[in-house]
């Protein structure tokens, strides 16, 4: 028994981790594609559902979805409706991937290994390697069910399971909130379906515990979007908690009509694991399809309920909050270093903030967007010069290499971060206050040039943070190898450019110089960012002294 526990164990994180592998593939290889597609959900709410469903299917996560959404949101790039309609779509689009790995694939198994193998160990390009990790990542989640299916075999019909299945069968209320405390733990949805729907396949549970399963999976999930925008801007928290009160209350109201209808029932066709499958699928198209037409009552409603956590006036929170740098943690080196390291990570996330809205901004020129980025701007280097302040009063003679050798990194990334703040305040911001004051528009295809820029450079600040963080050198060599394909992608599109001037495209001749100056704007960024690469691998003795030819 003890055994059979471990496997299952096993399985169960075997999925989380496979699962969690093809999202984190898919945002690698194709993350300008789908902020690109998130960009675009605007257009109205059924697109915005769309492109929701689409984004889900691709990354198997409506809690990837969640974090995407959440960030375009806070930068004021998502209204409070679409958000909804988009987050609808997505929990849609996760129930139809749950779905599909449900089926009986196994036979499938070690072809997708084969396949995603020799993608990712042959494959030349990112995306190769990335496709190559996706396909091993779903061979592993139909490894993890399959895991599970033979786990659970030496348990049915057991006294233990039967008299545990009674009781939820007596009470499906707590296999309600039970399933919902387990999908907000394990931080998927997906992986908690796919566990339910084999569960019932192979006869561990009867469809009326499935059911009651199956419902509160989608109130967990709902309430991981309202964890992950806990501290969030305020938008954001206004559509995790909107998609809170749909999905979750249709939960509810759905799994108390289920008892009410139950001694109704008669036989359903297909296994448990179908019918649980099946039901999930038709709860989320239900909620999507009767939720869209309530999407702007709800914006409005949380816009009323759920307001600024700061008021003019009042205290503010965020002045509370405690220093990282502080004057005690200076005589032990090592402490000293992880302070300064949270610091940074908190001065990263403000130049995070600042880039995000930029498109935005050069689409509306909302003056009062210019001022939140700009009053960010002064917050930025302030903590650029704590930074260096506090590092130069280390005791530098008592330090050892490896410690002076990090205390240099971190300076570099200090004012690396300052200058790319400055960067986006003085210029990429001086050049969207022009195109508005002159009502300029770019060329379709030159704005798609520099969304697409954009959308890979905050990537890659993400990536730089991580960096930071971990030091880790794999991820060091990948955010080097980032500043090569924005180099590509910024001479792409000059060369592009060019190509719609000599063509005589009237827009591109009157945009020449912002378009020109933006992609330039955003590249040096992304060089910057950069820097963190080189030190990590420099560190690690990872790069050449000099790229000059050594010549005698």
């Amino acid at each position: 028994m003890y055994l059979l526990a471990v496997q299952l164990i096993a399985a169960i994180v075997l999925l989380l981790w496979a699962v969690r592998m093809v999202r984190s593939a898919v945002e690698r290889a194709y993350s300008p594609q789908l902020k690109r597609l998130l960009a675009r959900a605007n257009d109205s709410r059924i697109s915005a559902a769309g492109a929701g469903t689409l984004m889900a299917i691709a990354l198997q996560s409506s809690t990837a979805v969640a974090a995407l959404a959440a960030g375009f949101a806070a930068g004021g790039l998502l209204e409070g409706a679409t958000g909804l309609a988009l987050m609808l779509g997505a929990y849609f689009g996760s129930s139809i991937i749950a779905g599909v790995l449900s089926f009986d694939l196994t036979l499938l198994t070690p072809i997708l290994i084969i396949v995603g193998g020799l993608l990712f160990l042959r494959g030349n390009s990112r995306q190769t390697k990335q496709l190559g990790r996706m396909i091993i990542g779903i061979a592993f989640v139909l490894l993890s069910l399959e895991m599970v299916s033979e786990a659970t075999a030496p348990w049915r019909g057991g006294d233990v399971l039967e008299a545990a299945i009674g009781y939820l069968r007596g009470d499906l209320w707590t296999s309600f909130f039970v399933a919902a405390a387990i999908t907000w733990i394990s931080y998927s949805s997906v992986a908690t379906i796919l566990v339910i729907i084999s569960f019932g396949s192979t006869g561990v549970i009867p469809f009326e515990v499935a059911a009651a399963f199956v419902l509160g999976a989608n109130l967990g999930g709902t309430l991981i979007a309202v964890a992950m925008t806990r501290g969030a801007d305020v938008r954001a928290r206004r559509m995790s908690l909107g998609v809170l009160a749909v999905r979750g209350g249709a939960a509810v109201i759905c799994l108390a009509l289920f008892q009410l209808a139950l001694p109704h029932l008669g036989t359903l066709p297909g296994s448990v694991g179908q019918q649980a499958s099946l039901l999930h699928i038709g709860f989320n198209a239900a909620v999507m399809l009767l939720g869209l037409p309530l999407t702007g009552l709800l914006a409005r409603a949380t816009e009323r309920f759920v307001t600024e956590a700061v008021v003019p006036g009042e205290l503010n929170v965020a002045n509370l909050r405690t220093p990282a740098l502080q004057a005690d943690n200076q005589t032990n080196p090592d402490l000293a270093l992880a302070s300064v390291t949270r610091e940074l990570l908190r001065m990263s996330e403000a130049v995070e903030v600042m880039l995000q809205p930029v498109m935005e901004i050069y689409q509306s020129g909302d003056k009062a967007a210019i001022r939140r980025v700009k009053a960010l701007e002064l917050e930025v280097n302030q903590s650029n010069r704590e930074i260096k302040l506090f590092l130069t009063r280390l005791k530098w003679d008592a330090m050892t290499p490896q410690q002076t050798r990090r205390a240099s990194d971190l300076i570099n990334f200090a004012i690396s971060l300052e200058q790319a703040g400055d960067i986006i305040a003085k210029q990429l911001l001086k050049l969207a206050d022009q195109k508005f004051e002159r009502r300029l528009s770019f060329s379709l295809p030159g704005w798609q040039e520099i969304m697409e820029l954009h959308a890979r450079v905050l990537e890659n600040m993400q990536l730089a943070s991580n960096v930071l963080i971990s030091e880790d050198t794999e991820s060091a060599r990948e955010l080097v190898a980032e500043k090569e394909e924005v180099n590509g992608m910024e001479r792409s599109s000059m060369s592009q450019h060019f190509a719609r001037l000599r063509a005589g495209n009237a827009t591109s001749v009157q945009t020449s110089d912002l378009h020109l100056e933006t992609i330039h704007a955003l590249r040096r960024i992304n060089s910057l960012l950069s820097g963190i690469g080189y030190s990590i691998l420099s560190d690690h003795g990872e790069l050449l002294p000099s790229k000059l030819v050594n010549v005698q």
